[in-house]
């Protein structure tokens, strides 16, 4: 340990091998060692002492809707990243919609971290989009550097962002497929949603009907028997229905590349707590009853779903009408994943050790980032120190969301963020946030 460095210290840090005390040693940003508790500091060294407090290795939040350029009414790169430092999260990957332009070609991604580069008080990355008409653009997105492709197999909700048909579909895939990407699917079956009712009015019973569980359950046994042709890997996102583990499950046994994620409103959230009109709790797919929720948790606890993220997708309020059938799809909970999260699964058992799992290292390790999602020698030092057992009430105002709108509001929630830690720098201390310092991130092997 050299002159000047910096030495985290706890009673639980949260480490591979479990949680036990320890001294966290960082140097030039990175984790150098993890110490024994009582460990000899050097003269000059800083050390940090959180006490009972839990250290976490900062959370990864792969499925996050900034909207900057082009929408940033709803979002921008300053507030998101600031709502995502005040909960813990030290690293986001960007969808390529709702922004304008979407993340379509090298060029709009260009732009993008053109916009973003100033803004991000954590580290960012980008994925791009696979819409009709730009197969030719994929592989140089992936040379650029975005972590992979997202695509909608119904309709996005922008124009600008069609979705694809099967024959799209396929085409897109194997084009991914063959430069070894990996492609992420909104996966709702188009025909279902136009079979079911149209959704109008201020009932969620109606919205919950208008979007029902064979949606998501066929159009991801077609993403599955796809990805088996091909062998190319494709990641779920935001699942909501449990009737699709079963087929998930199945596919991962034979050795079918798909990974999936949920997240916390499906999670934390059920239908029969949602009163008409509260659109704060629209998003597609739809929070389901609490039925289905417990079988989703089941499905954390044996490995079929990977990872938890926060499918951040705010919006200005006056697109959430109280009519459920025209209000904006999407729920801001970027800040309050942590805390909504584990206020649930204490509840059900699980540990922190499971939530950092979930929401730390199998996102970090869905895009590929070897140096973030856990406290060991050679990752980057990120970190979140969290009170697990104290609780707040959730104060829209409190929000670094630019629009101070939440599904979440009046919640009691278990988990008090304290501070954030950036590559061994505090860039959340629990009250005020500093400058940003966040790096643009690309693909791991590209520049």
């Amino acid at each position: 340990m050299s002159e000047g460095e910096l030495v985290l210290r706890s009673a639980r840090v949260i480490t591979p091998e479990g949680m036990r005390a320890a001294s966290v040693a960082v140097s030039g940003g990175t984790i150098t060692a993890v110490l024994p508790h009582d460990a000899a500091v050097p003269d000059g060294a800083r050390v940090e002492d959180f006490g009972d407090d839990v250290l976490l290795p900062g959370l990864v939040d792969t499925h996050v809707h900034v909207n900057d350029p082009g929408r940033t009414e709803w979002e921008g790169f300053w507030t998101a990243t600031r709502a995502a430092a005040a909960g813990g999260i030290t690293t986001l990957v960007d969808m390529p919609l709702n922004s304008l332009p979407p993340t379509t070609t090298t060029a709009h991604l260009d732009t993008k971290r053109e916009v973003a580069e100033a803004k991000a008080h954590i580290d960012v990355g980008f994925w791009g989009g696979a819409i009709p008409g730009n197969v030719k653009d994929l592989r140089p997105l992936h040379d650029a550097g975005v972590f992979g492709f997202k695509c909608f197999l119904s309709p996005s909700g922008v124009d600008e962002f069609p979705e694809l048909d099967q024959e799209q579909l396929a085409l897109a895939l194997e084009e991914i497929a063959g430069f070894g990407g990996l492609l992420i699917v909104h996966a709702e079956d188009p025909h279902h949603l136009d079979a079911a009712p149209v959704p109008s009015g201020p009932r969620y019973a109606d919205f919950l009907a208008s979007r029902p569980r064979v949606c998501e359950d066929d159009a991801v046994a077609a993403l599955i028997a796809l990805a088996r042709r091909l062998n190319a890997r494709v990641h779920v996102l935001h699942l909501s229905s449990a009737d699709a583990l079963p087929l998930i499950a199945a596919a991962k046994a034979e050795g079918v590349r798909i990974t999936v994620e949920s997240c916390p409103h499906f999670l934390t959230l059920t239908a029969e707590e949602i009163p008409d009109g509260a659109t704060e709790f629209k998003c597609c797919p739809p929070i389901r009853e609490g039925a289905n929720q417990d079988a989703l948790w089941q499905g954390l606890a044996d490995g079929t779903i990977d990872c938890i993220v926060s499918d951040h997708s705010p919006s200005t309020a006056d697109l959430k009408t109280a009519d459920f059938g025209a209000a904006w799809g999407g729920i801001s909970s970027l800040q309050l994943g942590l805390p909504a999260i584990w206020t649930a699964a204490r509840a059900r058992g699980h540990s922190l050790e499971d939530v950092v799992r979930w929401m730390s290292t199998a996102p970090a390790a869905l895009v590929g980032l070897g140096r973030k999602g856990a406290i060991e020698a050679g990752r980057d030092a990120d970190f979140a120190v969290l009170a697990p057992d104290e609780t707040f009430t959730v104060d829209p105002a409190a929000l670094q969301h630019r629009n101070k709108i939440t599904a979440y509001a009046g919640k009691t929630l278990h988990g008090v963020v304290r501070s954030t830690w950036l590559r061994g720098r505090k860039i959340n201390d629990g009250a005020t946030l500093a400058a940003p310092t966040g790096t643009l991130l690309t693909r791991p092997g590209q520049g």
